[in-house]
């Protein structure tokens, strides 16, 4: 026990002692390399996302947002010149169409009549005014919205004296004018859905029209209830293009009501595809850039097929198993380092190794 405590103890000490004065030292006049200056140090490269030619289908169906509108009414016209005699049909009732609303007393065109005399001398006589009435006619079935006419009004012919509302609906979408490329062809019909309403349905009488078409115009049945026919033609209003079909007239549906619009224009199956993203151009014909075995890339120009908007057909000018590059190169914003910003609000970023 001396032994240890006279020797062993202190020697002990002195030795941890002098670890802790070298460690002192050391941290004092010698420091680590900071991690920051680790992390400014670079570690990997960044290369660019490749997407390898595969095949898959494309069902071209392009969904717009729309609006269930009322047809536009019918002008009710006057059939005559003269005074208006008797009305036959008031304010908001039911009409069919032919039937009659009011009629116009119109005087019948005199000539007059020459005579000769016993003594040889001619005369002229005017012969008594005559009238016939000119009925005039529901242009079509529905409500009489407007019939701005009384008894004993002078009317002329072709003046608007009312109006009839059918009880028929159609929705109306507007598409962009780059959403005209997805329809090659020009489609009869498209399947509407309503949010809460009736089960999707088949809207007829498809038509676009570009330019100044809108919605069916005011006026209609009031709220709503079964249709009877389809609306015919495009409105014209505010500029764009406009898709417009016919509700069938046993589907209940209101004015105002949001609609989803999917029109189906066409269907590949088991053919080429790539993203969108790949291709400059995105009708008929485009670009894409090959990447080679060695690294280099090509630009390589193909005939375009369907699109679904997410990916499109390639008919030539690729080959199962070819390389392309995601994005075309330039045509996407630059964001931070090694991303890129496709132009829809998200962030897409290369892979580091």
């Amino acid at each position: 026990m001396g032994i240890w405590r006279r020797w062993i103890l202190p020697t002990v000490r002195i030795v941890l002692v002098a670890v802790i004065a070298v460690a002192l030292a050391k941290l004092a006049f010698f420091p680590d390399r900071s991690a920051e200056d680790v992390a400014l140090q670079p570690t990997g490269t960044v290369s660019e996302p490749v997407y390898t030619v595969a095949r898959a289908s494309v069902a071209n169906d392009l969904t717009l947002t729309g609006t269930v509108n009322a047809d536009s009414p019918a002008v009710v016209k006057a059939t005559g010149t003269g005074a208006v005699d008797e009305l036959f049909a008031a304010v908001g009732s039911q009409v069919a169409a032919g039937q009659k609303l009011y009629d116009i007393k119109v005087a019948d065109e005199i000539e007059p009549v020459e005579t000769t005399g016993p003594d040889g001398v001619p005369t002229v006589s005017m012969p008594k005014q005559t009238f016939h009435f000119e009925p005039v006619l529901a242009p079509i079935a529905g409500v009489l919205a407007a019939l701005d006419v009384l008894p004993g009004q002078q009317v002329a012919i072709g003046e608007s004296t009312g109006q009839v509302a059918p009880p028929s609906f159609n929705v109306t979408a507007t598409m962009s004018p780059e959403q005209q490329y997805r329809l090659t062809d020009a489609p009869a019909e498209a399947v509407v859905t309503i949010a809460g309403g009736p089960a999707p349905f088949t809207c007829g009488g498809l038509t676009i029209s570009t330019g100044a078409a809108t919605a069916g115009g005011a006026g209609g049945a009031g709220g709503g209830g079964a249709n009877a026919g389809a609306g015919a033609g495009v409105d014209q209003g505010a500029g764009g293009t406009t898709v417009r079909c016919a509700v069938p007239g046993d589907v209940r549906v209101f004015a105002g009501l949001s609609a989803q619009v999917k029109i189906s224009a066409g269907v590949a199956d088991d053919v080429l595809v790539v993203p969108t993203t790949a291709v400059a151009g995105g009708a008929e014909t485009g670009t894409v850039w090959v990447v080679q075995p060695d690294g280099e890339r090509a630009e390589q120009a193909v005939r375009l097929g369907l699109s679904d908007g997410t990916q499109v057909e390639v008919v030539e000018g690729l080959a199962e198993g070819d390389s392309v590059l995601q994005f075309v190169p330039g045509a996407a914003a630059t964001g931070q380092e090694g991303c890129i910003d496709p132009g829809d609000g998200s962030m897409i970023c290369g892979v580091v190794h």
